[in-house]
């Protein structure tokens, strides 16, 4: 049995270990285009571990320019990796505990006489790995149904923010046949917005691909032709990490580990202290190259620093590897976000200066630094791509609300105590 399960995960490290192959990249270059440890990195292609999410793994796949049948076939093998690492340690933490008794109900695996016709039963655990395997295969077919089913915008959620400020596109202008008729709105015939930009009729705004019946040539692409995802809770070094909240440490539950940092800190109404770091990962919506031109910090609210306690994710810790950055210092009138280098080990990574190509097969990772000392500072983002004579804006923020950032200078800080299980004051 554990040997079945082993082979799970090795077939899925194999997968991986074949994509990297194809690359020219080694395990220290695919990790820093990755946002991700070269170590953690390592050990998903070694078998050594399971990633828990599969968007580090698409990432990676997309990064090594793996083909629709391969993904198909990764995230498959994702699946049966990691139930089968959920057993492996099901299993031993009941074989820590107590002697687990066999089931009553399944009987061994007859002995097949030679001399009979009849076939031998199948085992019970290998019935119920086929059990599994179809339930596996339901689960995968339902995902993939329901990622067809997806919109290419953004959720209305984040639309209610956008509203007053949403993505701007300039498209080439051809110029209108002169007729004695007003044309109506058709496919072949798009109607100019307000904006100056082409906008099909909602019958061909599904279709903006295709080629045109009549012209027989490709009609111009429209709207935004790139997707992007931010991540406001990461932490320095993946452990250093400050929020003000403004509750007494008796009613401040233990820090949480980063990856449910965003769900602690919205149920204690916790803000950024000092500090705000957001991974911004942005990929292209097809293998037509976009190319990012600028990135451009826009602060919407400014206010005296937060009242509170400050609370520290940690008592001290660092790490060998530093990603490059975009450094933003929310404190001046007009903020910039400058490239900075970062460092691997004593080796210096050299800062990622815009414009920077993204397409479908080639994301990127964008971290942004933002400090302040003397505000709290609401922000967003606005990053300005072009592609194919086409140009335009989106706003990047905390899933439709800006970031926050404030000072925590001067307030009392607070570490946990392991050992005491408690929060306990500390000098910075």
């Amino acid at each position: 049995m554990s040997e079945a399960r082993d082979d799970d995960v090795q077939e899925f490290a194999a997968l991986l270990r074949r994509l990297k192959e194809r690359t020219d990249r080694s395990y220290g270059q695919l990790a820093r285009r990755l946002n991700m440890n070269t170590s953690t990195l390592h050990r998903y292609c070694a078998g050594d571990a399971v990633p828990l999410d599969f968007a580090p793994v698409e990432r990676f796949a997309a990064l090594c320019g793996a083909t629709p049948e391969e993904r198909l076939e990764l995230h498959r093998l994702w699946i049966l990796a990691v139930a089968a690492r959920q057993r492996s340690r099901t299993a031993a933490a009941e074989a820590k505990g107590a002697a687990v008794t066999p089931p009553s109900d399944p009987a061994p695996e007859p002995v097949r006489d030679p001399a009979s016709s009849e076939p031998a039963r199948r085992p019970w655990y290998r019935s119920r790995r086929l059990l599994v395997s179809a339930a596996v295969t339901t689960a995968l077919l339902a995902t993939l149904g329901s990622l067809s089913a997806l919109p290419d915008d953004r959720t209305k959620g984040s639309d209610s923010v956008e509203a007053a400020d949403p993505p701007r596109t300039t498209e080439p202008q051809s110029p209108r046949p002169k007729s004695s008729k007003s044309p109506s709105p058709s496919p072949s015939t798009p109607s100019p917005s307000a904006g100056g930009s082409r906008k099909p009729s909602a019958k061909a705004s599904g279709d903006t691909d295709r080629p045109s019946n009549k012209a027989g040539k490709p009609q111009p692409s429209t709207g935004v032709p790139l997707t992007w995802s931010s991540d406001s809770h990461v932490w320095q070094a993946g452990c250093g990490h400050d929020y003000v909240i403004d509750k007494p440490p008796q009613q401040v539950p233990p820090p949480p580990n980063p990856q449910d940092a965003a769900t602690w800190a919205a149920t204690m109404g916790a803000v950024h202290g000092k500090q705000t770091l957001v991974r911004i990962t942005v990929q292209g919506k097809s293998s037509t190259a976009v190319v990012l031109e600028a990135l451009r910090v826009r602060v919407v609210g400014r206010s005296a620093p937060m009242a509170g306690t400050n609370y520290a994710m940690d008592n001290g810790c660092g790490g060998a590897l530093t990603p490059r950055y975009f450094d933003v210092d929310l404190d001046k009138d007009r903020p910039v976000a400058r490239p900075a280098d970062g460092n691997d080990s004593g080796v210096t990574i050299p800062a990622m200066r815009l414009p920077y190509r993204v397409s479908a097969e080639d994301p990127e990772v964008l971290l942004i630094d933002a400090r302040t000392v003397a505000c709290d500072c609401s922000w967003y983002l606005e990053l300005d791509w072009s592609s194919q004579g086409r140009t335009g804006t989106v706003r990047v923020d905390d899933h439709g609300r800006p970031f926050r950032t404030t000072g925590n200078k001067g307030l009392k800080n607070y570490a946990y105590d392991t050992s005491a299980r408690a929060w306990v004051p500390w000098e910075e």
